[in-house]
Formats: structure tokens, sequence, C-alpha cells
């Protein structure tokens, strides 16, 4: 159980580090001063956890609490303004550290709401507010509309990998450690293969009508 703890706490970690980059990149294109950079970042990396914690009764988040999700979201933050031509550089910076958040936020959130004694509907619904709690608030503050509203394949990712560490949970495939690997893997070649395809999900206005008679 120590291992297990040792392993969802790396993953949560590295989340907020990946979350931080693509806020921080985010708001660097938007102009935002030094400290309007940070507090994006740390909203968007410990938002969707904030929210979780607070959901499942794990009062205070420990995203307020653990000064190292703080120090994480900041040393991003400056990584990201120090190496900013670097940053930019990279093909869609901002989706693709926005897919590693995802999809590794997604497994931490599903597992800590087990882990808690919630129910499976409980953790896949909590796994998704985790994953994209803090791109919904990023895109809510640089006045964007949120990618979930979008037909963009994001939150359906998400679910996806909720739902493999339930499964696994439920009926104890394979190992704890193998289950979130492959929901991580899953969700974040989904992610990229949206990308890179142009997958979306189907909407009413994508079906065109004739002129009413």
């Amino acid at each position: 159980m120590e291992e297990l703890h040792s392993l969802f706490y790396f993953l949560e970690l590295a989340g907020t580090f990946a979350f931080a980059i693509s806020g921080a990149t985010a708001a660097r294109k938007r102009n935002l001063d030094l400290f309007g950079i940070c507090a994006i970042a740390f909203v968007v990396a410990c938002g969707g956890g904030i929210i979780r914690d607070l959901c499942i009764g794990a009062i205070p988040p420990a995203g307020l609490t653990n000064w190292q999700y703080l120090v994480v979201a900041l040393v991003a933050a400056g990584l990201t303004i120090h190496f900013f031509p670097v940053v930019q550089r990279l093909k869609r910076p901002v989706l693709f550290f926005d897919a590693v958040g995802l999809s590794l936020f997604a497994v931490t959130g599903a597992e800590k709401a087990l882990h808690f004694g919630h129910n499976g509907e409980v953790a896949v619904l909590l796994g998704i507010t985790t994953a994209v709690g803090g791109g919904v608030i990023r895109d809510i503050l640089l006045t964007r509309v949120p990618v979930i509203l979008e037909k963009e394949i994001y939150a359906l990712a998400a679910l996806i990998a909720a739902l493999i560490v339930v499964l696994g949970n439920y009926f104890d495939w394979l190992s704890d450690d193998w289950v979130a690997l492959i929901a991580l893997t899953v969700c974040f070649t989904l992610r990229i293969l949206a990308l890179r395809f142009h997958w979306n999900l189907p909407t009413p206005g994508d079906t065109k009508t004739g002129p009413d008679k």
C-alpha cells in the first residue's frame, strides 16, 4: 500500500507540473504579468484536485496544504517563462502538456475517490472533474470557450481512463500499477490522436438540413 501511495503521489506531482506548464504557456501568450502567469499556472495545476478533495471530504485539500504542489507549479511556471522561446518551438505545447495532465489526473482522481471508499460512479465523475477542472478554470480566466464545451475529444478521454481504473479495481484484472499505466496510455493516446486526425464528437449543427418550407 505504501508503494501504491508513493506511485500516485508521484503521478499527482507529475500532473501538477504538466498542467502548470500548459497554464503558464497560455498565460504568457496572453501577455499576463509575472503574478498572473504564476496564478494561472497554480490554478490550472491544482484546481481540479481541489474540487475533487472538497467533494470526497479530503479537507483541507492537498493542493492548499501540501507545499510541494505549490512549489512544483511555481517551478513549472518559472521554467516556462525562462525558456518560453524554446517552449514556443514545440508543436502546440499547451495542448501537449494539457494532454499529459489530463491523463495523469483522470487516473489519480478516480484512484483517490476509490481509496476514500466511494463507489465507481463517484470515482468516474471525480476522475473527470480532476482531469478537466483546471483546464476549465484556465479557459474561463483567459476568456476562452472551455475545451470540454466544444466538440473536441477531451472529457471523453478522461472518462475512458477513469472507467478503466474503476473496472480494473472492481474486477482485479491486474495490479493497480498496471491498470494505472494502461489508463494513462489510453487517455493520452486518444487525446493526441484526436488532435492529430481532428476527431470530434458530433454536434447537432453538423447535420446540414435544407431550408424550411
